[in-house]
């Protein structure tokens, strides 16, 4: 049976193996022609070609123009401009079209098509323009009024260099943490995959939800074209995906600050609460644009007593001694924070309102992807102990027979590659019966626990002895043939003699019968081995005891 099954893995392997290096094949075949396709003979390499195609450029129409209620002016400075270059980028306008103009330029972008917009400027709308030396017209600004009072526009003005800098770092911040947003989602994807686990698909699709709110309120779901179809919707799809996102992160928020433990029944308020936000979401499509503002300021309320509610449970589930608690609090902590400095209206939240609130998130998910992956390590470290108690026989510490046989069918395999001897001794501890009967099962429990701590002391691995059962030990002696284990059994048998003396009980005279047996090539299983070490060790028992016999030796047939 073993060699079957061994075979059957090792087709099994083979055939694995077959279809890696046909993958690779067909995996590395396009990147060799590629390659062979980039051979050049010169000194560089020169893609594209030109182009006649002009610059995108969103054409301020009238419709546009009488939506941007908002109207500030850049001031030149004193004197008037100097005629150098003047780069002014416009960050922080969440929905709805922005205007720039000076003299006759004018133009127009919003977040959500990166395609209409300067490319030089990628996380806010901005222009370049040089006005003459001594001009005093001032840089007109406009844009439509925000969903929220405190979302006020941020406007830079410099030099181009230092002006583009700024917006390229903006960008690398806002593509970072949806990057990190989706490693995570990957990540959990591939443990749901591995562990059939709820908890690591749940938390997937939160990642997965929270990249679409990121990408729309950094405005690169139309980077580099749109991929969302937000359009002038964008207070609505802001609206709907922060009451989703709200909803998600509260219960997850729930969980991590020990509510479920802490407060009984809460689980079907949380349902009740994530279902309304859900309603809301849905409602979203058909509400005025003051609706919107009213929902979006509701929301960012009810979001801030959750988690307030939130971190009080969290430190009551601390002072309780839930330790694990912790990783609910120090994610609760920073989005509280962020709240905090919106309210206070804080000047460096206000320049970096969508990076800051990118990060907090981005902050959440790491800190409920390690809650997660610490749960898992726990529930693992469950499952190797009940693996370990599964296979462990209680009184001695030893493998049990299940796991003997498991460990000896894999010497078995293991033989049969190298070509190495086994051999395996079978023990029975002579006249047990009469040993419980006169001095008590609790002495013959420490009889069985020394023979068990010496047959350990002689082998060089401890899985490699193994209680079968009652007062038999199976001993396992990989890469030794029978002359060689022989002397070895001899000797531990001995030593198992000698214990009596240190048991400290009058008359107690424990010694024991061993069986040993070595692999054949015609074995086709571990039980024949076992039985032609079984039967010799019955002959050791009736040729007097206290004795090893070989296999070779005894006449017995398997």
């Amino acid at each position: 049976m073993a060699d079957g099954g061994g075979a059957k893995g090792g087709r099994s392997s083979r055939a694995w193996a077959v279809r890696l290096l046909i993958l690779l094949l067909v995996l590395l075949w396009p990147v060799a022609g590629m390659a062979q396709a980039l051979q050049v003979d010169r000194d560089f390499l020169l893609l594209g070609e030109a182009t006649d195609q002009q610059a995108p450029v969103r054409v301020c129409t009238p419709e546009i123009l009488a939506r941007l209620t908002h109207v500030i002016q850049v001031q030149p400075p004193v004197g008037g401009w100097p005629g150098a270059p003047q780069a002014l980028d416009v960050f922080n306008v969440f929905a709805g079209e922005v205007m720039i103009s000076h003299g006759e330029r004018q133009v127009c972008g919003h977040m959500q098509d990166a395609r209409t917009r300067d490319s030089r400027f990628r996380a806010g709308i901005g222009m370049v323009m040089v006005p003459k030396a001594g001009n005093t017209d001032p840089i007109l600004v406009a844009w439509e009024p925000p969903l929220k009072s405190r979302w006020i526009p941020t406007v830079r003005l410099g030099a181009p260099s230092p002006v583009q800098q700024s917006d390229t770092a903006r960008l690398l911040i806002r593509t970072a943490c949806i990057a990190i947003a989706l490693a995570l989602a990957l990540s959990a994807l591939m443990g749901y995959f591995t562990t059939r686990g709820r908890d690591f698909l749940t938390y997937a699709l939160v990642c997965v939800l929270l990249v679409v709110w990121q990408s729309i309120l950094s405005g690169l779901s139309g980077y580099p074209e749109p991929w969302l179809p937000v359009g002038r919707a964008a207070p609505v799809w802001m609206v709907a995906i922060s009451a989703l996102s709200y909803g998600v992160m509260i219960w997850m928020l729930w969980r991590l600050c020990g509510g479920r433990r802490a407060v009984r029944n809460s689980r079907r308020a949380m349902l009740w609460m994530t279902a309304a936000l859900g309603l809301v979401a849905l409602l979203t499509p058909f509400m005025s644009h003051h609706m919107l503002a009213v929902t979006a300021v509701a929301l960012d309320g009810v979001f801030a007593a959750a988690c307030v509610i939130a971190l009080g449970v969290g430190f009551v589930s601390l002072r309780r001694g839930h330790y694990h608690v912790v990783d609910g609090i120090v994610a609760v902590v920073p989005l509280l924070m962020l709240m905090l400095a919106d309210v206070s209206g804080n000047r460096l939240l206000v320049e970096y309102r969508v990076e800051a609130a990118q990060l907090v998130v981005t902050w959440f998910l790491m800190m409920s992807a390690y809650s997660l992956n610490r749960s898992l390590g726990h529930m693992r470290q469950q499952r190797d102990e009940m693996r370990q108690l599964a296979d462990t026989d209680m009184l001695t510490g030893l493998p049990n027979r299940r796991a003997g046989l498991r460990q000896l069918e894999q010497y078995l395999l293991e033989t049969r590659l190298n070509g190495q001897p086994l051999s395996i001794g079978f023990l029975d501890i002579d006249l047990f019966k009469q040993i419980n009967d006169r001095y008590g099962h609790d002495v013959g429990d420490q009889v069985l626990v020394s023979v068990a701590r010496t047959l350990e002391s002689g082998v060089r691995n401890r899985s490699d002895v193994i209680r079968m059962g009652g007062e038999e030990f199976l001993i396992l002696l990989p890469g030794s043939s029978a002359d060689v284990a022989l002397p070895r059994l001899e000797q531990l048998r001995e030593r198992v003699s000698l214990q009596a003396a240190g048991l400290d009980h009058d008359g107690l005279v424990v010694t024991s019968s061993i069986g040993l047996a070595e692999l054949r090539p015609d074995d086709n299983d571990v039980a024949a081995l076992l039985r032609r070490a079984d039967n010799a060790m019955y002959r050791a028992k009736r040729s007097g005891r206290n004795r090893v016999v070989d296999a070779r030796d005894t006449p017995l047939a398997d």
